[in-house]
């Protein structure tokens, strides 16, 4: 049996979306671990929860605007904002 061209193209693209996502979030957390040892070396607090939050209502309506489920895009943020501060925690509790 041969494979399903338009099937085929779609899982293409899905792929190429799953490659992107991986290298932005790569990119993202480069980031985050370069802030996090600022602020460990500043002594900062590892979570912001004002920014935490205004981050989340800024992206949900990104979120709604582009026809994104809010609620979905609202928890997948606030994984990756635990996972952060959960670095952040980790860097600043390394000895100088």
């Amino acid at each position: 049996m041969s494979e399903d061209a338009v099937l085929a193209g779609y899982r293409q693209s899905i792929d190429n979306i799953d490659a992107a996502m991986i290298h932005i979030l790569a990119e993202r957390f480069r980031i985050t671990q370069a802030v996090g040892a600022y602020k460990a070396q500043n002594k900062l607090p590892a979570s912001d929860p004002g920014r935490e939050e205004r981050q989340i209502t800024r992206l949900r309506k990104l979120a709604e605007d582009a026809k994104l489920d809010p609620e979905f895009s609202e928890k997948f943020l606030r994984f990756v904002i635990e996972e952060v501060i959960r670095h952040h925690q980790k860097a600043a509790a390394k000895p100088d």
